[in-house]
């Protein structure tokens, strides 16, 4: 039999940015990663580059999903233009000014609906395991919140003293 450990979120609240860019950095130096962490306020909050990013294939997906739709565009004129009888009337079989428009608008629309598709992915809308609610933000506090394994919280929770914490939150089950 295996055990499974549970997961915690502690939060905390901060003055300023450059609070919870240290609490940031002292979270990172305790082992948590980017994943791990979540940054809440009423409007944005600058960090430098490299703090807290989270890679992004958004362009690789976007292109293969062109790519991959303009192939099949291709195969399907095709097929279509050479496997079904068409009396052409001397005028040849294929010609790219009937298709290149269409080349060109399944090759968009292949770009567009990948993009959404992934933006909904990354942005975490069609996750089945569902995260601990937004927190209630006041207009002139940032909230940090760490998702950790139980047995780590006062690792997390020392972190985040460190930056200049007040108002700890200890949120149950992260399932």
């Amino acid at each position: 039999m295996w055990s499974r450990t549970t997961n915690m979120f502690v939060a905390a609240d901060f003055p300023n940015r450059e609070a919870v860019l240290r609490a940031i950095l002292e979270l990172k130096a305790k082992g948590f990663t980017s994943a791990d962490v979540a940054v809440f306020s009423d409007e944005p909050v600058p960090l430098p580059r490299g703090v807290l990013e989270r890679p992004s294939h958004m362009s690789l997906v976007v292109v293969t999903g062109a790519i991959t739709l303009c192939l099949l565009t291709i195969g399907f004129i095709y097929f279509t233009q050479y496997n079904y009888p068409i009396t052409t009337g001397g005028m040849p079989i294929f010609s790219f000014w009937a298709t290149g428009v269409i080349f060109y608008e399944l090759t968009m629309f292949g770009a567009i609906v990948t993009t959404f598709f992934w933006f909904l992915r990354e942005s975490g809308l069609l996750r089945r395991r569902r995260r601990h609610p937004t927190p209630a933000i006041n207009p002139d506090t940032i909230s940090l919140r760490v998702e950790c394994e139980a047995d780590r919280t006062d690792t997390a929770r020392q972190a985040l003293e460190a930056g200049g914490a007040a108002n700890f939150r200890a949120l149950g089950d992260a399932r």
